[in-house]
């Protein structure tokens, strides 16, 4: 597995545990909520990723999440399970703000992940969101 995609991973529980119970920011970009042995195995690269995935999108969550309302359809925002959501918000925080990440790769990547996580139909879900917000960022 590529270790963008166990940043995109590591950044995606994260924001889940973020946003679930309320984890401090500096204890997420410590990866303090990882067992020692598992943090340990790291690399460098991949915890740079993942804490540029994580800082990003919560620095710019008003925005994110603007973005991901303005693009549901018939769903509420509240209603929206915390998987899916932290899936959608680090690929919204992609599609918006790393714009020299190809739009098809942060999309592909965020599928992959809401397959390995999600609910049954997640990935479907959060590919027509995610499209959704890079089409609009495409035509501004």
């Amino acid at each position: 597995m590529a270790s963008r995609r166990k940043a995109r991973i590591l950044a995606f529980q994260a924001l889940y545990a973020w946003d679930a119970s309320g984890t401090a920011v500096k204890d997420l970009l410590a990866f303090s909520w990882i067992d020692d042995d598992k943090r340990s195995t790291l690399d460098e690269e991949l915890k740079v990723f993942a804490r540029l995935l994580i800082a990003g999108t919560i620095e710019n969550i008003e925005e994110v999440d603007r973005q991901i309302k303005a693009h549901l359809q018939n769903w509420s925002f509240e209603r929206l399970k915390k998987v899916d959501l932290a899936i959608l918000r680090i690929g919204a925080y992609s599609l918006l703000f790393q714009r020299d990440i190809p739009a098809q790769i942060t999309i592909d990547e965020a599928i992959e992940i809401a397959k390995e996580y999600g609910s049954e139909d997640s990935y479907r879900f959060i590919n027509g969101v995610l499209d959704g917000i890079w089409k609009a960022a495409e035509s501004r």
